[in-house]
């Protein structure tokens, strides 16, 4: 028993109170969020378009609030930019989170007020910690450096009166410094804020390098690269040899699956604990509060109001949502949120799952958007990694990055087929043999995508493997190493896979 460690849970119990509460208050916890938000923009621009005055149950907010996205909200939010108070929200909103979803040359700004990043974003951060200090009494945590990789600020859109980067560079940037202090948490403000990215991560991983690390936080690929710089120039063969000690690994942004075996191989003492958490620009959703259970906790207490559209009704018109009184385990919703940095009915383009009910815990099942279905194969991002993973598997491959797009065809009977670019760590010993499993395992996750096989005449996926490091230069070329962004895994369009290629010769 570690008694630095001991205190931060005896300072953190309330919150873990309250979150056992989600098990018999949420519903009622959801409803007074509501009446507070519509309370609180009553007066604002958005508020008075839609006659918040009148508004006094989740049917009068449902009828008079259409489900919205970026598009809606962008000219309400480029108003606010310029310094319009009381638009979306009450007041100023000052910071602005980029958009933190698959790699897009559009820049979207998501308002962070100064409520939201307190109830929702840190407030998530703090509860990331309490809840896995809960569930492993023996944790050390607080006895060594806890490393928080965060993004950084873009010059190109920051001004005197506004601030706009990486949610959690602004995140890092409001942490409690007694929360940073206890937690010894690295890097430094200092150098998370530094602009020059390969800089950021020498002086990273220098640092680590020679110091006791027990957890790390943040997207699966950024750490992996960091704890592989800091392992190469240690000269050992693991994370292990260097950290015997880590004990945690906090993820979230992108699904793990594709880097468990990455991740097993750093660590391959099997004694990392891993805490899935869903933290968003637009607010901080989810917590894996057990972590025997791989769903996470809907975090009730946020500010933040959460609908969900079932997925067969979502291209619908006129499709209906519902609140989490509403929710019925086991099928697939798209989800929207309604948020005290004013977003109203937002969709988050996230596909969830719940799993269990009282408290309400759900997984991340794929986006609304990122998938294939051009001829019918209706591929998401979760068969397609889960493919990729079972084919892996069977071939003794391993896997680091790969994207997915359509290959049109116009003189042939067939509509078309699957190109997959894939970069390999280990690559299997007969690429025409994983390639025929890959496709195999892809009928095996998804009929549609048998059905679609049938359709083509027998024509399978083709595969191209991708040199060293593509996709990190990829990154780099387009100024998104780092932060928040994200490999897109599969397009309907062949904009992202035909750029990789052009740099993958």
């Amino acid at each position: 028993m570690d008694f630095l460690t001991s205190c931060i849970r005896l300072l953190l119990k309330g919150r873990v109170r309250a979150i056992r509460q989600y098990s018999t208050e949420g519903d009622a916890i959801q409803r007074r969020t509501l009446e507070m938000l519509v309370r609180e923009a009553k007066d604002t621009v958005w508020g008075r378009e839609h006659d918040f005055g009148s508004i006094r149950s989740y049917e009068d907010f449902a009828a008079k609030v259409p489900i919205g996205n970026y598009a809606s909200h962008k000219p309400y939010i480029l108003r606010m930019m310029e310094g319009e108070r009381n638009v979306l929200w009450k007041g100023a909103i000052t910071k602005y989170a980029t958009s933190s979803g698959t790699t897009s040359d559009v820049v979207k700004f998501i308002p962070v007020s100064s409520r939201g990043l307190k109830k929702s974003h840190l407030r998530g951060g703090r509860d990331v910690t309490a809840s896995y200090l809960d569930a492993n009494r023996d944790s050390r945590v607080a006895r060594g450096y806890s490393m928080i990789l965060s993004g950084g600020f873009n010059p190109k859109y920051t001004t005197s009166k506004i601030k706009v980067g990486d949610i959690s560079a602004i995140m890092a940037a409001a942490a409690p410094s007694f929360y940073r202090s206890l937690l010894h948490i690295v890097p430094s403000l200092k150098v998370s804020q530094m602009e020059d990215i390969h800089e950021k991560y020498d002086i990273i991983t220098d640092f680590i390098s020679k110091k006791k690390l027990l957890s790390f936080s943040g997207q699966p690929t950024w750490n992996i690269m960091i704890l592989e710089m800091a392992i190469a120039k240690a000269g050992v063969e693991n994370a292990e040899q260097l950290w015997p000690g880590m004990e945690l690994f906090a993820h979230g942004g992108m699904s793990l699956v594709p880097y468990r075996h990455k991740l097993e191989a750093l660590f391959p003492s099997g004694k990392l604990h891993y805490i899935e958490n869903y933290n968003a620009s637009e607010g901080f959703f989810g917590v894996q509060t057990d972590i025997a259970d791989p769903a996470m906790t809907l975090m009730l207490d946020y500010e933040n109001f959460y609908e969900f559209v079932p997925m067969s009704q979502y291209w619908k018109p006129g499709a209906k949502a519902v609140p989490v009184w509403g929710i019925e385990p086991g099928v697939e919703y798209a989800m929207l949120v309604t948020t005290s940095s004013g977003l109203w009915r937002y969709d988050m383009g996230d596909v969830v799952r719940f799993t269990h009910k009282d408290p309400w815990r759900f997984v991340i099942v794929g986006r609304t958007h990122q998938n294939i279905n051009l001829w019918g194969e209706d591929l998401s991002v979760q068969q397609a990694e889960k493919a990729m993973a079972d084919a892996c598997r069977k071939c003794g491959a391993k896997v680091l990055e790969f994207s997915v797009a359509p290959v049109f065809l116009e003189d042939e009977t067939s509509s078309g087929y699957h190109e997959w670019l894939v970069e390999f760590t280990k690559e299997p010993a007969d690429m025409e043999e994983f390639r025929k499993t890959l496709d195999e395992c892809l009928e095996e996750e998804n009929l549609d995508y048998e059905h679609f096989r049938e359709r083509t005449g027998g024509r399978m996926l083709h595969l191209i493997k991708a040199r060293p490091g593509l996709f990190y230069d990829w990154l780099d070329s387009k100024g998104r190493l780092g932060g928040q962004h994200k490999i897109p895994r599969l397009s309907s369009s062949r904009k992202y896979l035909d750029e990789l290629l052009s740099l993958n010769s």
